[in-house]
Formats: structure tokens, sequence, C-alpha cells
């Protein structure tokens, strides 16, 4: 395969090797793309759990099952208060 890079990646790619890490070329477009790769599927994931999480909330509007917006926003500090301090 050919791929016609614009000059700003060949250099990118030039500046890797000579930083002695890859060998050649080949080397740094394989670790992008095992990069991109990881990327994807995190995304994928990420998509996967979103859809996931909104078919779990509409569900609770069918149902009713929901909170007054000015409610929400009334506990969301406190909400974050407790995300932080377990991130620690």
């Amino acid at each position: 395969m050919n791929i016609q890079l614009k000059a700003e990646y060949e250099q990118f790619i030039q500046t890797r090797i000579a930083t002695g890490r890859y060998e050649n070329a080949e080397d740094v477009i394989a670790k992008a793309l095992k990069l991109l790769e990881e990327w994807e599927k995190g995304y994928q994931e990420w998509e996967e759990e979103t859809h996931k999480k909104i078919a779990v909330g509409l569900a609770y509007i069918e149902r009713g099952d929901v909170i007054d917006g000015e409610v929400v926003m009334a506990r969301l500090p406190e909400k974050l208060r407790q995300q932080k301090a377990l991130a620690v």
C-alpha cells in the first residue's frame, strides 16, 4: 500500500524516528494505528454505555418517575462535592 502524507505528518514521523524510540516510519504508523484502535474501542464502549443510560432514563420518564429540575439543581453541588471526595 502506498500512502501520500502531508508534509507535516512526514515531519512528525521523522521527528519520532529521530528520538530513537522508533526504528522507521512503519513503527511510528503501527503505533499510531494501535492507539487509534484503542481509542475507537473506548469510544464504542462509551457510546454503548451512553445508549443504555439514555434507555434507563427514558424508562424512568415513561413511568413518571422524575425529579423536578429545580430539585436536581439544588442537589447538584452536594453530589459534585461527594464525587470529588471519592476521587481523592
